[in-house]
């Protein structure tokens, strides 16, 4: 029986920076990652600008030693609720360690997370094809957000801002 352990990033920790990139590198280059791997400037500065985040919180699943598993996520604050929530940015599971339960490992840890900062809930983004992914989040608690049905389900939307010009 493999042994499946969690432990919470320390983003300083050489290995657990190689770690998490490795992980999130793993992620970004399958299409449900979008399909191209990290830049090298992330690569390199991704965890030193972790380490200046107190909203951000890393947790790696590691199956007999080896990366298997990775969680990333951000507190965030609810205006509704007057109280800090968190978002969960990444929840990834290496293709040859699927199916063991450490997506439920992970989010129970994420869970822990928001109890310790005192989060009002947790929320998360998905792919709507990603059929896995949404079935185990539904199956671990979540649901579609929406405030009234008259208005439907919220709807998950960005503008990059790279280069871009000023609105104002």
């Amino acid at each position: 029986m493999s042994k499946i352990e969690l432990v919470a990033v320390d983003y300083q920790n050489s290995q657990h920076a190689n770690d998490l990139v490795s992980m999130l590198d793993h992620y970004a280059s399958d299409v449900s990652g979008g399909g191209e791997p990290l830049s090298a400037e992330v690569r390199q500065s991704l965890a030193a600008r972790l380490a200046t985040r107190s909203d951000a919180d890393s947790v790696l699943a590691y199956v007999d030693n080896r990366p298997a598993g990775l969680l990333n996520c951000f507190e965030g604050f609810s205006t509704f609720a007057a109280r800090p929530l968190l978002n969960i940015h990444d929840v990834i599971v290496h293709q040859d360690f699927r199916r063991r339960g450490i997506a439920r490992r992970l989010l129970n840890a994420a869970r822990d997370i928001a109890i310790r900062r005192g989060c009002c809930k947790m929320t998360l983004e998905v792919l709507s094809e990603n059929r896995g992914a949404v079935a185990a989040y539904e199956q671990f608690g979540f649901e579609r957000y929406q405030l009234d049905p008259t208005f439907g389900p919220a709807v998950f939307m960005e503008m990059k801002l790279d280069g871009a010009a000023s609105l104002a």
